[in-house]
């Protein structure tokens, strides 16, 4: 089986992925991923699926704790690269794992925001990414009462982690989502 096949991925979400909500999530990630890698000249397959993995356990841990450490021996089992499982291993700050990658950095950076921009677009009245600007997900990051579970500070964090202006990093993630739209749930961008 060639795990750094995307339809090979895809088969094994769907055996842990429970919703379309994760899912889109996990796409939203994975377009991300892509898109830095893309930008960075690493290779954009290997990256997109470090996306596409990241939360797989999510919904199949046994407790939020547990996540992603939990997945990472499904991943080790089902023969996942280490390069990866560390990139999941520290794509969020509780498991105490230093991210040392430019991969382990960018999927961190990419996570929290993706989703954020995603939740962003579907309160527009076009539930269009073409509405979604760095000035309006700054506007929705002050309303601790929006998307209330995602963690603004993670925000700006993964952004320094980057090295790049916070408005650069929200426009570079808008632009990399745009080619999955359709997929995530959102309307697709005008021609």
């Amino acid at each position: 089986m060639d795990l750094m096949n995307r339809d090979t991925t895809i088969e094994f979400l769907n055996r842990h992925v429970q919703t379309d909500t994760l899912m889109k999530h996990l796409l939203t990630v994975e377009a991300s991923m892509r898109g830095y890698a893309r930008k960075f000249g690493e290779d954009e397959a290997r990256w997109g699926i470090a996306g596409l993995l990241h939360d797989f356990d999510w919904e199949i841990c046994p407790t939020p704790e547990s996540h992603p450490t939990y997945g990472a021996q499904i991943l080790r089992d089902a023969g996942y690269p280490e390069d990866m499982i560390r990139a999941v291993l520290t794509h969020g700050e509780h498991t105490g794992i230093p991210r040392e990658s430019l991969m382990e950095h960018t999927l961190f950076a990419v996570d929290e925001l993706s989703g954020f921009v995603r939740a962003v677009a579907l309160v527009r009245p076009t539930k269009s990414l073409a509405e979604v600007t760095p000035r309006s997900v700054r506007r929705k990051m002050k309303d601790k009462a929006f998307a209330k579970d995602v963690n603004r500070d993670d925000i700006q964090k993964g952004a320094d982690e980057l090295g790049v202006d916070l408005d650069e990093h929200i426009a570079f993630v808008v632009e990399s989502m745009k080619p999955v739209s359709a997929r995530i749930g959102l309307a697709e961008p005008s021609a």
